[in-house]
């Protein structure tokens, strides 16, 4: 299992600590230091919409202009996710068959 993220996102800690109290592992991957390339988030679009991946309540989405905006939303360029990882809505946890973008109690528990 594989969380993207940044560290200090409280929504990533919190699933960071309950990942923890429940004893599962993963390995932490830090898209702001590490990066992400086009190819994860490609097939991260194969299991979810753009639309859930695309995290518009960002100060990052606040300051792109409205072309960027709209390359974004219709998907014609997708760097701008690579050059800008904190549009993406965190955590993003790969389980190796499901993709869960944000985290939620119920969800989370179902792991």
């Amino acid at each position: 299992m594989k969380m993207y993220g940044i560290p200090n996102c409280d929504t990533v800690r919190k699933a960071r600590k309950f990942l923890d109290e429940k004893q599962i592992s993963y390995d932490f991957h830090d898209f702001k230091k590490q990066g992400l390339s086009l190819e994860i988030i490609q097939q991260w679009l194969e299991q979810q919409p753009l639309e859930i991946l695309l995290n518009k309540r960002s100060t990052s989405w606040k300051q792109l202009d409205d072309h960027q905006k709209d390359s974004l939303t219709n998907g014609t360029d997708l760097s701008i996710l690579v050059e800008i990882p904190t549009l993406i809505k965190r955590p993003v946890l790969d389980t190796g068959s499901k993709l869960i973008v944000g985290f939620n109690n119920q969800i989370y528990d179902e792991l």
